[in-house]
């Protein structure tokens, strides 16, 4: 069953705490984007803003490090209650340490990469996290436009899990909208990330319901 996980990004932070009630109804995951200004051109949120997210969130919470060493904080993370934690493959020089210390804290690993690098890059850690996360438009910023390629690499990187047998989801992030739900899923996609597609409707909660649908 696909999963759906709003992208907090995209949330009203000056009524945070109604947004956070809405996906605690509504979704499966709390999708939380974490930006340095230095493996991306862009500043999300820290430690404050998680804390308060996690103070209130009933759903996993599922954060997406988009930093150089995300090793720094892996401990930290966990503290704050964070379920599911993804680093981006070329953020460090040793992503299968990483992936141990993610799980030595407790939590679900995941990989992610950016379009622009092939997903055969992923397949050496096929079996060694629960799940893999395809960029659907280049990290940094929300809003962004879809990238047409994405099927295709998802696809990829289903055919070689499925063909090893192991247990690893794929999640998809970056311009999910209820227009392409049906093709992401039918390509492989397990996790969809909503961001703009839903905070920006009048109605997120109906939003969250059509993205299920598929």
């Amino acid at each position: 069953m696909i999963q759906i996980a709003p992208s907090m990004l995209s949330a009203d932070f000056l009524h945070l705490e109604k947004d956070v009630e809405m996906v605690n109804a509504c979704a499966d995951l709390f999708h939380l984007d974490i930006m340095d200004g230095v493996f991306v051109p862009n500043i999300s949120y820290g430690f404050p803003v998680v804390d308060a997210i996690a103070s209130k969130a009933e759903k996993p919470l599922d954060a997406h490090l988009m930093i150089v060493r995300p090793e720094t904080y892996v401990k930290r993370f966990a503290e704050s209650g964070i379920s599911m934690l993804s680093f981006h493959l070329n953020a460090t020089e040793d992503p299968g340490a990483v992936l141990d210390l993610i799980h030595g804290c407790g939590m679900k690993a995941g990989i992610a990469v950016n379009p622009d690098i092939p997903v055969e890059r992923l397949f050496p850690y096929i079996g060694r996290c629960e799940y893999m996360l395809v960029m659907s438009v280049f990290a940094g910023f929300g809003g962004q436009k879809f990238i047409e390629d994405t099927y295709g690499r998802i696809r990829t990187l289903k055919s070689e899990i499925a063909g090893r047998g192991a247990d690893c989801l794929i999640e998809v992030d970056g311009g999910v909208s209820a227009k392409n739900a049906s093709a992401l899923a039918e390509a492989g996609a397990d996790i969809l990330v909503a961001g703009s597609a839903v905070f920006k409707s009048s109605d997120p909660a109906d939003v969250i319901s059509s993205l299920r649908k598929v």
